[in-house]
């Protein structure tokens, strides 16, 4: 019989990735990705050239990491043309 203060470990599984690409970023994490100031930020995504956030409460807002990525390579497509 296993004594009640010992703790059992859960295994540790890998994420399937279609479950790692839908993490919820919030501004500070965009912002050290993108490498752009917080009011620059909120211009593109005011402008439409950026992912809307998605609402968690009514002073927090996050990303999802699948956006951003999408952004980067978008972006990166417009600087290789």
């Amino acid at each position: 019989m296993k004594d009640a203060t010992q703790k059992t470990e859960t295994p540790s599984l890998p994420l399937p990735e279609s479950l790692t690409k839908d993490v919820l970023l919030r501004l500070p994490q965009v912002l050290m990705v993108v490498n752009i100031p917080k009011s620059s930020w909120w211009r593109g995504v005011k402008e439409g050239r950026f992912p809307k956030p998605i609402k968690l409460g009514p002073r927090t807002s996050a990303w999802r990491a699948s956006d951003l990525e999408s952004l980067i390579d978008r972006l990166a497509a417009e600087r290789r043309a």
